[in-house]
């Protein structure tokens, strides 16, 4: 395997000053970034990936980022320095409880749906997890209706493409003003908080951490190896990130992995508008399989 850090390494970080990618570069970075995960990388993103980068490249030694494309672009695109690019790239803004009428449709209609049908185990998947406040805020709900109903029992799969937030969402420890949004009820019975040193500091109870399990995936792979379909798709605020053609494809391996009666969830901002696919919609960006 090729090394990632250059020789010699400079004793001390380097000033980037107003270092900058070329044009060229910019556009041939953009391309290896959508064929990777499907992310489109617009010219006026340019400042935004620089800025981004410019740690990345100063872990590494390189003194300017012209370098440190031109090493991605080359030996460094067949090494793991993929990973780390793609991690450096992707947004990763998350909150508890967003969108939440996705969440009262889920405690409200999904799950008496499940109940009706005498479903005693709902399998759930949050498709692009971040740091995991989605699957967590999902485990909430779906744990408060099983108590209060006698059922289903379930579980979650989280997961994402960045290796970084699925290391953060393992630890489940969140800043305490992130978990604010929690409705205090729900917050008193998941989440414990910090003392001491830790008093900034919240994390997910160990019962509900148990009812989630992790994995790295990339959505530009052609089948999701997820195991049987599930009944809950949650994967939101995603698809803005990809062309039309990149949409429609992450869209149908998506119903390809959810059950008949099963339902997706996508962002407020997505439409599913013009998609041949066995949906129908259900809510404001809810789907169900039919």
């Amino acid at each position: 395997m090729p090394s990632l850090s250059p020789s010699p390494q400079p004793a001390v970080a380097p000033a980037f000053g107003g270092d900058g990618i070329a044009v060229r570069t910019f556009k041939q970075l953009a391309e290896l970034i959508h064929e990777q995960c499907g992310i489109r990388m617009p010219a006026a993103k340019q400042t935004m990936v620089e800025g981004r980068l410019r740690r990345r490249a100063r872990a590494l030694g390189y003194d300017r980022l012209e370098a440190y494309c031109g090493y991605v672009l080359g030996e460094g695109a067949q090494s793991d320095e993929i990973a780390h690019l793609i991690n450096a790239v992707t947004t990763n803004k998350t909150d508890f409880f967003r969108e939440p009428r996705h969440f009262e449709f889920l405690a409200q209609t999904a799950l008496p749906a499940f109940v009706s049908r005498q479903k005693l185990f709902v399998r759930a998947w949050s498709a692009a997890c971040s740091i995991a406040a989605e699957p967590y805020t999902m485990a909430m709900v779906m744990d408060d209706f099983a108590r209060h109903h006698g059922g289903p029992d379930y579980a979650i799969l989280a997961t994402d493409l960045d290796t970084d937030v699925l290391a953060t969402a393992r630890k489940a420890i969140y800043p305490r003003e992130m978990v604010e949004a929690v409705p205090a009820v729900l917050r008193q019975r998941y989440v414990g908080m910090g003392h001491g040193a830790r008093e900034h500091e919240a994390r997910i109870h160990p019962d509900l951490r148990a009812k989630v399990g992790f994995a790295q995936l990339n959505l530009m792979d052609p089948a999701y190896a997820i195991g049987q379909p599930v009944d809950l798709i949650f994967c939101r605020n995603v698809l803005i990130y990809f062309d039309k053609p990149t949409q429609k494809q992450v869209v149908s391996r998506l119903v390809d992995c959810l059950a008949p009666g099963g339902f997706l969830f996508v962002g407020h901002s997505e439409s599913l508008a013009g998609y041949d696919l066995s949906l129908k919609s259900v809510g404001h960006t809810i789907f169900q399989r039919t």
